[in-house]
């Protein structure tokens, strides 16, 4: 039988296989450089700006009334930075939401069909 740490050529590879796992060892433990969030501290108005304006003219209708914590998600998984991030946009965009076309008023509010009418001017007397 052979020896792998035998003198000579032989005796390199084993030499350079465990160079390798230390070296490999050293990287894996070395200390990972955190992301930064380059969102941070921002206004969900700007948030809209810097990465929803390319595409989208204004963010009024975008919410279709989804619930914010949906919305959260949504955003979250597809273009915000974090968790953070993703709920301030959500909340900005449900506060600016509005109804589509055609829809019925909020039941607080009257249309204008129902507003009572002043009354017509006396005529001639």
């Amino acid at each position: 039988m052979r020896s792998l740490f035998r003198p000579g050529r032989g005796g390199i590879a084993p030499l350079v296989i465990l160079g390798t796992i230390a070296a490999v060892g050293v990287v894996l433990t070395a200390p990972l450089a955190s992301a930064q969030n380059l969102d941070a501290g921002k206004s969900p108005e700007k948030l809209f700006a810097d990465g929803c304006a390319a595409c989208h003219r204004s963010p009024r209708g975008l919410a279709k009334g989804r619930y914010s914590l949906t919305l959260s998600w949504f955003l979250q998984d597809h273009y915000s930075a974090g968790p953070d991030t993703a709920k301030a946009l959500a909340a900005y965009l449900v506060s600016v939401d509005t109804p589509p076309p055609g829809a019925p008023a909020k039941s607080g509010a009257k249309s204008s069909r129902a507003r009572p009418r002043p009354p017509k001017p006396a005529q001639g007397q």
